[in-house]
């Protein structure tokens, strides 16, 4: 049984699942934005306004958080973004929950007036697959204009760029 894995055969842990997302060590150097996605330059996505020339889409995990039973979020710390910006912990994901599945898919119909040529901008961290992860997605679901921003929150930053603290959708418990 073992053998019908050539990850298990040889004792390698599989980076990607049967459908190509990313399910494991998501902070690893990317390199290419998944087929179908465009890579944007920090500097080019710093001229966009977000909500007005695209939806800014964070999809960095909540660290130490968790989705209670009524779907808002009990934080472990505060998550700082680009401005503007929408804040979906689950959204990277490779292997997403089907729940969570729904609710972004539903989100995004709902920020984007269910319009799929609508520009999303999609980041997370430098050397993140959970963003890559997200602009896949996006693109398999009929999303036509999404630039993936690799740098993420770190390119921002370093181009003197602030970050301000944003919540993540769906709302917080407090």
């Amino acid at each position: 049984m073992l053998l019908a894995s050539p990850d298990i055969a040889y004792g390698q842990d599989a980076l990607f699942d049967a459908a190509g997302y990313r399910i494991t060590r998501y902070r690893a150097p990317t390199r290419r934005p998944p087929e179908g996605v465009t890579r944007i330059a920090p500097a080019a996505a710093a001229l966009l306004r977000p909500d007005v020339d695209a939806l800014f889409l964070d999809v960095l995990p909540a660290e130490g958080g968790h989705r209670q039973a009524d779907g808002r979020w009990r934080l472990a710390a505060p998550h700082e973004s680009i401005e503007g910006a929408r804040w979906f912990p689950e959204g990277g994901q490779g292997a997403i929950a089907s729940d969570a599945e729904r609710r972004f898919i539903r989100a995004m119909a709902r920020l984007t007036r269910g319009r799929r040529e609508w520009p999303v901008v999609v980041f997370c961290r430098a050397d993140c697959w959970l963003s890559w992860n997200a602009a896949r997605r996006l693109h398999a679901l009929g999303y036509r204009r999404v630039w993936w921003l690799a740098e993420g929150t770190d390119g921002w930053r370093d181009m003197g760029l602030p970050l301000v603290p944003v919540a993540p959708e769906g709302g917080l418990a407090l």
